[in-house]
């Protein structure tokens, strides 16, 4: 399997789980990737909103996510009540080998479904906390969860893993897909030059389907 680098990840959010949302209602930045966005498909009636778009360092919009159903909020380890927001988001990964930057100043590395898996396991980390820690425990905590997604993302092939059949533009695609006490997350590759990476919880991913967003402005 092709090893990655973290392609345009950003560290969790704050406690408060407003990392990933801070972006919400822009779309000049989707407005400007060269590559189709990703949703759930028309079987979702929920709201969907946009959240947030990550850049290569020349600038080029290398991935985003878009939210569908309830804007999630921190979940906190130990917690037995269910989570009463049902969320899923959707990560959209540029799909390029490794290139030289527009100045030709430096290298970006390739990605690939493992790019996907990984964005979307630090997603899914932004929005899930342990509770009873002071802050200097909540970092070394984080990174150890980040780093964890991380080796995870990298080894599709391991037992973490299993496979889930779900539609893409009505087709049946194949994807990576792992649940844990935090949420699922799934990640797999399209025929649109992109690679999708999804996460959330307390809505079945079973269920789940994926198309191009015809208009990213009617997201605001």
């Amino acid at each position: 399997m092709e090893t990655t680098s973290r392609v345009g990840a950003t560290a969790p959010a704050t406690e408060g789980g407003q990392g990933l949302a801070a972006d919400r209602g822009t779309v000049d930045g989707y407005l400007r990737a060269p590559f189709p966005w990703y949703g759930l498909d028309e079987a979702f009636t929920g709201p969907r909103w946009l959240m947030q778009v990550g850049m290569a360092s020349d600038g080029a919009v290398e991935h985003g996510s878009i939210g569908h159903g309830d804007t999630p909020s921190v979940l906190h380890d130990g917690v037995s009540a269910e989570p009463r927001e049902k969320f899923a988001a959707v990560v959209t990964v540029a799909a390029h080998p490794s290139r030289r930057v527009a100045d030709g100043a430096g290298l970006l590395e390739a990605t690939s479904v493992s790019s996907a898996a990984w964005l979307a396991g630090v997603g899914l980390l932004s929005f899930t906390w342990p509770g009873q820690m002071d802050h200097a425990l909540r970092d070394e905590w984080l990174e150890q969860q980040t780093e964890a997604a991380w080796e995870l993302a990298d080894d599709l092939d391991g037992p973490e893993w299993s496979r889930l059949s779900l539609p893409v533009d009505g087709v049946a695609s194949s994807f990576r897909y792992r649940e844990s006490e935090f949420g699922w997350v799934l990640a797999g590759s399209t025929e649109a030059g992109v690679h999708l990476g999804a996460y959330g919880r307390g809505m079945s991913a079973y269920g789940l389907g994926f198309a191009a967003v015809k208009d990213i402005s009617a997201y605001v």
